[in-house]
């Protein structure tokens, strides 16, 4: 089953963090398969029994609900982009992600984001569906999207992948649309300590090792709001509720799990909006203590 390409007539979803406005870059839903193959163990009986699941992040079912987005927005005169979802015309392994035709500039262009005036590119990690639209093909060539921007991820995750020992269709995906990026010059690598690092004022780089050993999450804070955009760390508010939940391409799934209840810890019952980086509509919430854990209450866009 195919993935199915954003409505192309729907307004750009949108939040207010201060004086940041913050906006979702819908790029494609994924699939109902999606779910049981990410995270096998939030099985049908799982889900159901969170009922603030539904109807909005999992059906009556219990099939979840996931999608690929961008955040984009402006701070401190920089326009930001975090993440790139899967691309366009990309051979993947995965036949959600292949060879992809959206409107995703289109929908970036729209929220003010003109590919050649973004600023900044942030890679929350390397996987596939994060890194797609670092490139697009012009005349038979990958080339960067964003020839303007720098592109900034953390160092310990472009440094694991460089020793790691890929199978072909992840070193297909590194040829078209990393190893790009990095010859023309473009590609940034940052350390992030533990209590995170700041790369302009306003948005700081918080380590959520696990997913990935490099993996990051991203703080967006302006006149006193705060915003934490989760990358992988999280991949469905099930997990809220099941902090143990992994999903089944964790490189460290300990570490992924003690990333994600350290963050949820540190969010819950706090004013910080969460954005989801595959989170269905309505993609963004508060966290909130729940029966021993946490749920998502939700903050539709505008």
């Amino acid at each position: 089953m195919n993935a199915s390409p954003a409505d192309q007539t729907t307004a750009i979803p949108s939040w207010t963090v201060g004086a940041v406005t913050v906006h979702r870059i819908d790029e494609v839903l994924l699939p109902p398969a999606t779910g049981p193959w990410l995270l096998p163990d939030a099985t049908t009986d799982v889900v159901k029994h969170q009922d603030w699941l539904h109807p909005d992040f999992a059906d009556h079912e219990g099939i979840l609900r996931l999608d690929s987005h961008s955040f984009a927005f402006t701070v401190g005169g920089l326009r930001v982009l975090v993440d790139t979802g899967i691309g366009n015309g990309k051979e993947r392994a995965n036949p959600a992600w292949h060879n992809l035709r959206t409107d995703f500039l289109d929908r970036l262009t729209t929220a003010g984001f003109r590919p050649d005036r973004v600023d900044l590119v942030i890679l929350t990690h390397l996987h596939a569906d994060h890194v797609g639209w670092n490139t697009q093909e012009v005349h038979g060539e990958w080339v960067p999207t964003f020839p303007n921007a720098r592109y900034v991820t953390s160092r310990a995750e472009r440094e694991f992948w460089a020793a790691y020992d890929m199978e072909e269709a992840r070193r297909h995906m590194f040829r078209d649309s990393v190893i790009p990026v990095e010859e023309a010059g473009l590609l940034d690598l940052v350390d992030v300590p533990a209590e995170g690092v700041e790369i302009t004022p306003g948005l700081r780089l918080l380590p959520t090792p696990g997913h990935t050993p490099g993996h990051i999450a991203v703080e967006l804070t302006s006149q006193g709001e705060t915003a934490l955009i989760t990358g992988d760390c999280i991949h469905h508010p099930v997990q809220f509720a099941h902090p143990a939940i992994g999903a089944c391409v964790d490189i460290d799934p300990a570490q992924s799990e003690a990333s994600r209840r350290k963050l949820l810890g540190s969010l819950a019952d706090t004013d910080t909006l969460v954005l989801g980086t595959h989170f269905a509509p309505p993609t963004a919430g508060l966290v909130v203590t729940h029966e021993h854990a946490y749920r998502l209450a939700p903050v539709p866009a505008t």
